[in-house]
């Protein structure tokens, strides 16, 4: 029922700034706006033409509450705050709940360590970032480990060692637990850390010139040479990751439409160093603008976040003047929004536009079903962001002959079978599969640690609370963080739906309805890894129960297996052959005869 005399709600409204709320016949928020005069605002939704969404609107309006605030800055922070808890239905609603993450050095340790850190900074250790995602940091902390071996692992695990773990071996940490590197050599790689981290690139490579010199003046060719090796790699990530003209800390954010959809691309520049990107497709009433849709994403993005100094924007934001003041008020420094910039800022707005067109693209060509599933196993697993990436292991083997273990890969648009990998597990007891599932855990992750392929978000496990523990043992041994792992057990009929999924760092199990789409999503992940390894195993006891016995008989080549197996009529037949018959096949010595003989007799006949 809409308001049958808008003039009774007017007089009660005052010429001051805040927030109003309009209300349909049921009491539910339709939509929360700000004002720097309530009574006129409020009044222009009543006495004005009006686009087709607000008309719909004010059809509904059955009520106005209000909240005044001393000035509108205030009121723009009331009302993100209360978009972000009511999420009313004629809002530009941006869901991003999540905190951002950053690296962490730790701080009083006589060798502090390098970790991925996602929460409240508080305390005496420094932070580096945002990271626009978890993969962002994992990839600076690979990076940083090739260059620094400063250490990753948890402190328990650091404490507790009496030799070097499998980081030392590949060269991505200098031994600090068992005092293979000295403090000064430590602290050295820690300063190189943070004025890298800080976007200090150049000093460090004139310190790591200077040891160089000083290595080949006294003759130590092989430091010397390592130290080369050092800047020039140092270098080339200085062409890649840096902003061409840029120092200092910025944002760049774009909003692009297509299709009914709105997106947002943010760039994230700091210390004068491209962090990466991350894309929003917020949620956008029908008919409102790119400059609505900014103005209300930088408001919601930048409520209970680090505001950098400079945020280059296109196109320029409703309320730009507002958004500028409210931010510099709450940073406690000059924040300012620009949207009309020249040379390498507009290429950057540029190519800001370009990614948010292109991923526009992309969600609307991807398939909704799978989104939806990816959405609801997020919201399962109170994860703080969409996996970009998904692992899931499985273990086949039949009474413990011929383990392979499987890896699938799903990505943002499904499965991604290219990046697919098996395991042959050797060298372990027969059927221990926790085993087997440390092995290919181990074997995966290191080739990760090295760069070879991106490390996942959300692992998963076919397996219980026991896999758990010793996929998590071998994760820790890696000094892997940031990566979410689950594992995933029947229950306790073994009935499809009655899965029950193991947090890492949880006691009790999340048990999920069998009609809920982020079962449905782990059920298909999950039967993609079990189908994927039991392939992989039957093709392997395939392949070896199949090996002719004469492919292990020195001086049996293929030319002579073939004319063994034409004259006797398969390997059957060759084995209940006596030694004599078997001589009498062209090239077949009287001692080869024997051998021949011997093979099958001592072993018996198999295929």
């Amino acid at each position: 029922m809409a308001v049958s005399d808008p003039r009774q709600i007017l007089k009660q409204i005052p010429s001051r700034p805040g927030v109003y709320r309009m209300l349909d016949a049921e009491g539910k928020v339709l939509y929360v706006g700000k004002a720097k005069d309530l009574k006129r605002r409020v009044a222009s939704y009543f006495s004005r033409s009006l686009n087709r969404r607000l008309q719909v609107m004010v059809s509904q309006i059955a009520d106005v509450e209000l909240t005044v605030t001393r000035t509108e800055g205030e009121a723009l922070l009331l009302e993100n705050n209360l978009i972000k808890s009511l999420r009313p239905r004629f809002n530009v609603l941006l869901r991003d709940d999540k905190s951002y993450p950053y690296i962490r050095l730790t701080d009083g340790d006589a060798f502090p360590r390098l970790a991925f850190y996602r929460g409240s900074r508080k305390g005496g250790d420094r932070f580096f970032g945002p990271y626009p995602s978890a993969w962002a940091v994992r990839e600076t902390l690979q990076l940083l480990q090739k260059l620094f071996p400063v250490r990753q692992c948890e402190d328990g695990f650091f404490r507790n060692r009496s030799r070097p773990c499998l980081q030392y071996q590949i060269k991505r940490c200098s031994g600090p637990c068992v005092s293979l590197v000295t403090q000064e050599d430590y602290a050295e790689d820690v300063d190189h850390t943070v004025k890298f981290l800080e976007g200090r690139t150049d000093e460090v490579v004139s310190e790591l010139a200077q040891r160089m010199e000083q290595a080949s003046e006294s003759l130590d060719f092989e430091r010397a040479a390592l130290l080369r090796d050092q800047i020039a790699t140092l270098r080339r990530i200085q062409q890649r990751q840096y902003v061409s003209g840029e120092g200092g800390d910025l944002d760049i954010v774009a909003c692009m439409q297509e299709g009914g959809l709105s997106c947002v691309q943010v760039f994230f520049i700091r210390a004068g160093r491209n962090l990466g990107n991350k894309v929003f497709f917020p949620k956008v009433p029908e008919g409102t603008a790119r400059s609505g849709v900014i103005s209300a994403f930088l408001a919601q993005f930048y409520a209970d976040k680090e505001i950098p100094p400079q945020v280059l924007v296109s196109p320029d934001p409703e309320d730009k003047d507002l958004l500028e003041s409210a931010f510099s008020e709450r940073s406690g420094r000059r924040v300012s929004i620009k949207a009309r910039v020249r040379s390498d800022r507009a290429r950057w707005l540029e190519m800001a536009r370009g990614n948010a067109t292109l991923a526009l693209r992309s969600r609307l060509g991807s398939q909704a079903g799978y989104r939806q599933r990816l959405e609801a196993l997020r919201e399962a697993l109170m994860l703080d962001e969409l996996p970009a990436r998904i692992e899931c292991f499985d273990v086949s083997h039949t009474s413990g002959e011929r383990t392979v273990a499987s890896c699938v890969v799903f990505d943002a648009e499904g499965p991604c079978k290219s990046a697919y990998r098996r395991f042959n597990i050797e060298d372990i007891a027969a059927g221990d599969d926790y085993a087997a599932m440390h092995q290919a855990l181990t074997r995966r992750y290191t080739r990760i640690k090295q760069g070879e392929y991106p490390s996942p978000d959300l692992l998963l496990i076919d397996g219980g609370r026991g896999q758990l523990g010793s996929v998590s043992d071998a994760l820790q041994e890696l000094a892997v963080s940031g990566v979410t792992l689950v594992g995933v057990s029947k229950g306790r009929d073994r009935r499809p739906g009655a899965e029950q999924l193991w947090l890492s760092g949880r006691d009790a199990a999340v048990i999920l309805p069998a009609d809920s789409p982020a079962m449905h999503l782990v059920q298909q992940i999950r039967d993609e890894a079990h189908r994927f390894a039991i392939t992989g195993h039957r093709q392997r006891r395939a392949k070896a129960r199949t090996r002719s016995q004469l492919e292990d008989i020195s001086g049996v080549g293929p030319k002579r297996r073939q004319r063994l197996l034409r004259q006797f009529g398969g390997i059957q037949g060759l084995a209940r052959a006596a030694v004599e018959d078997i001589a009498r096949v062209e090239g077949i010595s009287p001692a080869l005869a024997q051998q021949i003989y011997d093979a099958f007799h001592q072993a018996g006949p198999s295929a």
